[in-house]
């Protein structure tokens, strides 16, 4: 399964976010006015209303943490990073099977992000399962942790049987839109770096630097 994991979130920034977020619950709506018609029939949830100055304001703070992480920026390359929404799950909650939009009205998804922003000992359930022909994978983590996944999976967010799941959603259109392609610049860039740490500056790295970026210009889009 392609999908990445990172700490995003320090401790004190996470719970400094959950905080600002939950600290005026009126500006929460019923999470199906932001989705489709099929996923409206499996989504119960709340969002922050998305035009509110706090959900503004933590967006942004959002993407540009993503687009500043060097780890993050070599796994997607990301063109754009949109869509950014606030998303809590109370007990009884949940949002079942369903695989989101291809293209929405903010760009293209190629893929998708959740950034768990409640401590999992404060809540039960609510894991975030992502199905693959193989396996189904279920990820309920640390607050401040970010998880990576290509918007091609059916995925969905188990139901909450306890307390309240706090969570950052979004989704990237990256410069290359196929994830297989994605994963061989990734696996080349990774390794560059990895010999350029260890080896340092050399004619044959800079050689496989070339490489990449050519790379990289004939996948990209």
């Amino acid at each position: 399964m392609d999908y990445l994991i990172h700490t995003l979130l320090s401790e004190s920034a996470s719970k400094s976010l959950f905080d600002k977020l939950l600290k005026n619950k009126s500006n929460w709506q019923d999470g199906k006015r932001t989705a489709g018609s099929h996923a409206a029939k499996v989504k119960k949830n709340k969002q922050l209303e998305k035009e509110s100055k706090i959900a503004l304001e933590s967006s942004r703070e959002v993407i540009n943490m993503i687009t500043r992480d060097p780890l993050l920026k070599s796994f997607c390359l990301p063109r754009l990073v949109h869509g950014v929404m606030f998303s809590l799950t109370s007990t009884g909650d949940s949002y079942g099977d369903h695989v989101d939009n291809a293209y929405m009205s903010s760009g293209r998804s190629d893929l998708s992000f959740t950034l768990f922003l409640t401590d999992p000992n404060h809540y039960k359930g609510g894991e975030l399962c992502i199905q693959s022909m193989q396996e189904e994978k279920e990820i309920k983590l640390k607050a401040g942790q970010i998880v990576i996944y290509p918007s091609t999976s059916l995925h969905c967010v188990k139901a909450v049987s306890k307390g309240e799941r706090l969570a950052c959603i979004g989704w990237i259109q990256s410069y290359v839109a196929s994830n297989e392609d994605r994963n061989i610049l990734f696996g080349l860039d990774a390794g560059a770096r990895g010999l350029l740490a260890e080896h340092g500056k050399s004619a044959q790295l800079d050689l496989v630097f070339q490489a990449y970026n050519n790379l990289l210009r004939r996948l990209g889009n």
